[in-house]
């Protein structure tokens, strides 16, 4: 669905994701702050799609994004942030920062 059926279409990235991860939903995008969101935050949710071509239509892109998810859902279950540009797809599990105890 898309964020304006559920929020605020001027809100902030960080209401996005807040609701995203309460409501168990991914963030499928072309705006590279969700990553570093994640980053930033430590976050384990929600994960994260985002679309990195000059040209993001389905036509274009449609192909490299079906294959992408149908790779990576389970990932995307558990924490992710999935980057597909149209050659390849990159997957990092949440967090993105890994924490060393003392």
């Amino acid at each position: 669905m898309h964020w304006s059926r559920v929020g605020d279409i001027r809100a902030q990235d960080t209401e996005i994701m807040r609701w995203a991860r309460a409501h168990g939903q991914v963030v499928f995008t072309n705006d590279l702050d969700f990553g570093a969101l994640l980053y930033l935050t430590d976050a384990l949710a929600p994960s994260v799609v985002q679309i990195r071509a000059e040209h993001i239509v389905p036509r274009v892109m449609g192909a490299a994004v079906l294959d992408a998810l149908e790779i990576t859902a389970p990932l995307l279950d558990t924490g992710a942030l999935v980057t597909i540009d149209p050659r390849r797809h990159r997957v990092r599990a949440l967090p993105l920062r890994r924490r060393i105890d003392d």
